[in-house]
């Protein structure tokens, strides 16, 4: 997964919506989590504090962090399956520059 984003999302006269950080967060898994997020927050980098897609992305940036570094289980009764993996415990978030 690259951090690269879909070229029709960074025009300039595209509105960011709550489905574009919705179609990124689909794919959210711990392997492909820290890239997700650092897309997220390109995604919404200039919208306003109170913008829906805002305030969506950045829930969305706090919840992928905390899978890349604890890992993921899905499902309630899913006893047989492990955890999805995750990075080192020890590992501190790595944060991409504004």
């Amino acid at each position: 997964m690259a951090e690269a984003e879909q070229p029709e999302r960074l025009r300039p006269e595209h509105r960011v919506t709550v489905d574009d950080v919705r179609q990124l967060m689909g794919a959210s898994t711990p392997h492909f989590a820290l890239q997700l997020r650092n897309r997220i927050r390109t995604l919404i980098a200039g919208l306003d504090a109170d913008d829906p897609a805002r305030l969506e992305g950045e829930r969305e940036i706090a919840r992928l962090e905390g899978i890349a570094f604890t890992g993921e289980t899905r499902g309630e009764h899913e006893e047989l399956l492990r955890p999805l993996p995750s990075l080192n415990d020890d590992v501190q978030p790595r944060r991409v520059a504004d």
